[in-house]
């Protein structure tokens, strides 16, 4: 079987890995442009691009994967199957015949949860306790194809969207290989795969930078869902409007409901300041901010912030 790999981040890695391991037939790769800007931090901008200038694998970038030129090039690669993960565009249905069998997608969720480009954010934002992998054979439908295979796992009570991709990643590659060994014994016509059921399909729309305000008027466990599910981007935050002085915009490193109770609380205001405890009211309870990082500056403790920023009782964040 002639596999064209398409993808571009760095979730599309392990299955790339594990393909080039067992000795398929991999034609080439398929990924976005790399942008013509310096990247700040330490990942590349395209993954799975530098991955494959490292094993050696033919390349191509196409602006448009469903424009003329990309098409003309994908017919020259003649593959059986492209295999997608991460990749960014979405094919059209003129642009999947042009492998034998079409393609199939790696997709971080439990389809037809969460259908877009965010799937592991949404899982940990809406608090589920369990989440894993999809490997659907492509539609034109966004991640709306049947599910071949799949697998579970659980969602620890602290994991960070920014943990749990990367075992999402590693979980996916085995239902990977299921489903090739799959493809290469289907007759081409016989139903392939469970339909998956459009009336409990949810959407994981791409994730915006207002995403990260805090709602304080939210529950202390969605804020604290919040947190996590939004690591590393675009984090969580909230505004310090101190009086007489520049606002202070606070990034919420790690929160966690207090073990306290006030006979009164409004959202947002800040109850306890001092020593190690910074709290904060919700609409159900208290949140401890456990570390903050005031913009441009670095992630610091409750502690370490309180000796540098005095915030008095009774001030309210977020407006």
């Amino acid at each position: 079987m002639r596999l064209l790999m398409m993808g571009t981040g760095p979730f599309a890695i392990p299955t790339f890995t594990a393909l080039l391991d067992n000795d398929y037939d991999i034609c080439g790769l398929v990924t976005r442009p790399t942008p013509q800007i310096k990247t700040r931090g330490k990942r590349p901008a395209n993954p799975m691009r530098e991955f494959a200038v490292a094993r050696g694998i033919e390349i191509a970038e196409p602006a448009d994967i469903n424009g003329p030129e990309a098409l003309e090039l994908l017919q020259q690669y003649a593959a059986d199957l492209f295999v997608v993960c991460d990749y960014g565009q979405i094919l059209t249905q003129q642009t999947l015949e042009l492998a034998t069998l079409g393609g199939i997608n790696l997709h971080g969720s439990l389809l037809p949860k969460y259908r877009g480009a965010a799937p592991v954010n949404w899982a940990i934002l809406k608090g589920d306790a369990e989440t894993g992998v999809s490997v659907i054979h492509m539609t034109p439908r966004l991640d709306g194809g049947p599910v071949l295979t799949s697998s579970r796992t659980p969602i620890a009570l602290e994991e960070t969207a920014a943990e749990l991709e990367p075992r999402l990643a590693q979980l996916g590659v085995h239902p990977v290989l299921q489903a090739l060994r799959m493809l290469a014994e289907w007759d081409g016509s016989s139903s392939l795969g469970s339909p998956q059921d459009n009336a409990i399909a949810c959407r994981a729309p791409r994730l915006r930078k207002a995403d990260g305000e805090v709602d304080w008027s939210q529950s202390s466990s969605s804020i604290c869902n919040q947190v996590r599910g939004l690591k590393p981007w675009p984090g969580t935050f909230t505004i310090w409007n101190r009086s007489g002085k520049e606002p202070i915009r606070l990034i919420l490193d790690q929160v966690t409901p207090a073990q306290a109770c006030y006979a009164q609380t409004a959202a947002g205001q800040v109850l306890r300041a001092q020593e190690n405890d910074l709290w904060v009211g919700t609409c159900d309870g208290i949140l401890a901010l456990q570390r903050i990082q005031p913009a441009g500056k670095r992630v610091m403790d409750a502690a370490e912030f309180l000796r540098g920023h005095a915030i008095p009782v009774g001030t309210t964040l977020g407006c």
